[in-house]
């Protein structure tokens, strides 16, 4: 059957951390080095991908995420900058100021991946609680989700005045408490970091098994979800729209590309399933990738582009926009307009 429908160009994102972490101790201090991060993100950057993600854990020795991405972010233009932070030893005040400054520093491209922590080594590191089973901890990381974004949302977008003749930074009026009160805890606020440059960061969630997708799905706005076939992630992908419509829905795939036959290999591949309505777009997970992203880059991506599946510029200058994601209003200016 043939269509004149012209091709939708493919939400494309890709892991900085290799999908097998390097074991060797002579691979380590590279993954310490700002330049491997910052050559792995313009490479990605160069290939007009919506984003990169950076995975974090207390489960062993590695980098802040989030942290790196900051680092990142003054020596990249275009790309979204998404580090996987955890939500379980992790104040949600906390989490939304270090993901707002991310914002501010990237100019608007930051991201974040929810994550947990779910074994009693982590839980030690802290001494603050035990370990907790994880439906416990997918809950309490949708009411982190939820409170950040409120914490965003407590600085309406001109509440800075800046006014040195009066000696005016704010206008009080324009800050709001968010007095969330939940079953893991409670917060006022309001946030200490004006409101970010999108208004609210882009919460990135794998939301393949149940219990993420239960606590998270209201409050995403990119899904990514793991599935083996086409059909599997296009039933999932429908599951995921009648729960959230319009939700953007991810593949993540593991990508090994030892030579370009195998990255051109791929574009087809990827153009199948995208042909099987099976995804918005993919998330990549190479194995190692300082060989893989260059491949996708150089060899992947202009495959997709002569199908008319990946775009070659970038038409705005925020994550949102990448994403065709409308800026939220915060919603508590509106209580005020109205009062």
């Amino acid at each position: 059957m043939t269509t004149d429908r012209t091709p939708t160009p493919l939400r494309l994102a890709v892991a900085l951390d290799a999908s097998d972490p390097p074991v060797e101790e002579a691979a380590a201090p590279a993954l310490f080095a700002p330049g491997h991060w910052t050559r792995l993100a313009r490479l990605a950057e160069r290939g007009t991908l919506d984003f990169v993600t950076l995975a974090d854990s207390f489960a062993g020795p590695g980098i802040d995420a989030a942290a790196t991405l900051a680092r990142v972010a003054p020596e990249t233009r275009h790309i979204g900058l998404v580090p996987a932070l955890t939500t379980t030893h992790t104040e949600p005040f906390h989490l939304s100021s270090t993901l707002a400054t991310l914002d501010w520093v990237s100019r608007g491209r930051a991201g974040w991946t929810p994550s947990v922590s779910a074994t009693e080594a982590e839980a030690a590191l802290f001494g603050r609680r035990q370990g907790a089973p994880p439906a416990a901890l997918w809950r309490e990381a949708g009411e982190v989700a939820d409170v950040v974004a409120r914490l965003w949302d407590s600085w309406e977008d001109d509440a800075e005045i800046r006014d040195a003749s009066t000696g005016r930074f704010i206008d009080r009026d324009k800050l709001h408490y968010v007095d969330f009160a939940g079953e893991y805890f409670s917060v006022r606020g309001p946030a200490i970091v004006p409101r970010p440059p999108q208004g609210r960061p882009v919460t990135v969630a794998d939301l393949t098994d149940e219990e993420p997708r239960g606590a998270l799905a209201p409050h995403t706005d990119v899904a990514l979800v793991r599935a083996a076939d086409p059909v599997t992630a296009r039933d999932l992908r429908e599951e995921l729209r009648a729960r959230v419509p319009g939700l953007t829905v991810l593949v993540s795939l593991p990508v090994e590309l030892h030579g370009d036959g195998e990255a051109a290999g791929l574009a087809g591949l990827l153009a199948d399933w995208a042909a099987e309505g099976a995804a918005d777009g993919f998330h990549l997970c190479p194995a190692e990738p300082a060989r893989d992203i260059v491949r996708i880059v150089d060899t992947t991506v202009p495959l997709l582009r002569e199908r008319g599946l990946a775009r070659d510029r970038y038409e705005g200058a925020t994550l949102r926009a990448h994403l065709g994601l409308p800026r939220p209003d915060s919603r508590y200016a509106p209580a005020r307009e109205s009062a």
